[in-house]
């Protein structure tokens, strides 16, 4: 497994080279957001670990840059803020999972594991929903015969609704299964997902397949 770290700051650096490369991983390093920006879009990578406060670009200005590119290659994002709107904007910009500084390396290599998995799982047939068909292998969504671009959070937000239709998928369990996150009453991530979401592939049709039911969550039918 191939890694790429973005970080400027030397010390952590080391730390992360040394603890991921201790169980396996081959990993790059970049110390600012420019460098790191062309190396996730000139090679190949399982996953990028990506810190926000960098020289030359940030970590937003790399995610969103990243993400509007063909690339899905999973992120995870480091940063010292701990704000909930910190951690809320790295979750909707694209990231699969945000960690505070300091951080315990044991910490990250379990979400690493954990993203990692979850992409390497054996990916099931098409699966299609009236005129929307969504495939897993190829990480493509169609609506009525076009192609709906979608972020790798939005991708997997609509194949879990998708796969559970005509259930009622409440916030918490959405949270859970997307994000590896306890529920936060306070965070407007899946919210903010949702209407991306919707904005996307239902807003331009006068059949709406994505629903909320109130007080309990979402539900496509």
């Amino acid at each position: 497994m191939k890694l790429l770290v973005v970080e400027d700051d030397q010390k952590t650096m080391r730390l992360l080279k040394q603890g991921l490369g201790e169980h396996g991983f081959v990993v790059d390093g970049c110390d600012n957001g420019v460098d790191g920006l062309e190396s996730a879009l000139s090679q190949a990578y399982n996953l990028i670990i990506l810190d926000v406060m960098l020289p030359e670009m940030d970590g937003w200005d790399v995610l969103a840059q990243l993400r509007t590119s063909d690339r899905n290659t999973p992120v995870v994002m480091l940063t010292a803020r701990e704000a909930v709107e910190h951690r809320v904007r790295g979750l909707t910009s694209g990231a699969d999972d945000y960690l505070t500084k300091p951080f315990a390396v044991s910490e990250l290599l379990a979400r690493i594991n954990t993203i990692l998995k979850r992409r390497q799982q054996v990916a099931p047939d098409i699966l299609r929903f009236e005129d929307l068909e969504l495939d897993p292998k190829r990480f493509h969504v169609k609506r009525a015969g076009a192609k709906v671009e979608l972020t790798s959070k939005e991708f997997l937000l609509l194949e879990l609704l998708m796969r559970q239709q005509g259930e009622v998928l409440s916030r918490t369990y959405i949270s859970e299964q997307i994000w590896d996150m306890a529920f936060d009453a306070d965070s407007n991530v899946v919210e903010v997902n949702i209407r991306r979401l919707r904005g996307k592939m239902d807003d331009l049709f006068d059949r709406k397949l994505i629903h909320t039911v109130r007080g309990r969550g979402y539900v496509i039918r």
